[in-house]
């Protein structure tokens, strides 16, 4: 753990003396310096797996949670230029709870790949994780729509292109 902490501290030094900024985010998870311009509330759910077990790989079976919620509604801080990944990002990482996504450096875009180690694919070959914001669902990425005070943000995980979440835009013909 010494040898860690020293390493760390050189890194910090080398950085300060080429004139690059470490900025490390509050207990919080809050930008470093940044005054709150609101809040809004962040839910993650999982419920549409619990009517679609028989597409669940087994090996997820014992993570899923018994009621289908990985967050309940949580009031969450939003920061100037917010965008929905980066308030759901903070919410996940101030709980603990596992996220991964990718990202696409060209076009500044984040896609999530998996939270609570339940992936897109997991339950089918049309699930995945899908948002949306005051009960509306973009069509765009999730690192691209703003957040506001009061928004309402939902990450929800569909078994069926988002049709069983409430989410019309992948209806099938």
């Amino acid at each position: 753990m010494k040898r860690l902490l020293t390493l760390f501290t050189a890194i910090c030094v080398i950085f300060s003396l080429s004139g690059c900024k470490i900025e490390l985010p509050s207990s919080e998870g809050a930008p470093a310096g940044e005054s709150s311009v609101g809040s809004c509330t962040v839910s993650i759910d999982c419920k549409t797996v619990l009517s679609n077990t028989e597409l669940l790989d087994g090996s997820k079976k014992e993570i899923i949670p018994p009621d289908g919620i990985i967050l309940a509604p949580a009031d969450i801080s939003v920061y100037e230029g917010d965008t929905v990944f980066d308030v759901l990002n903070r919410a996940v990482r101030s709980r603990g709870i596992h996220m991964e996504f990718s990202t696409t450096p060209g076009y500044n875009s984040r896609y999530i790949e998996g939270i609570a180690n339940l992936y897109a694919f997991d339950c089918g070959e049309l699930s995945g994780w899908v948002y949306s914001v005051n009960g509306e669902f973009p069509n765009t990425g999730i690192s691209s729509v703003k957040v506001s005070d009061g928004d309402v943000i939902c990450i929800l995980y569909t078994c069926d292109l988002g049709q069983d979440v409430g989410n019309g835009y992948g209806e099938r013909q």
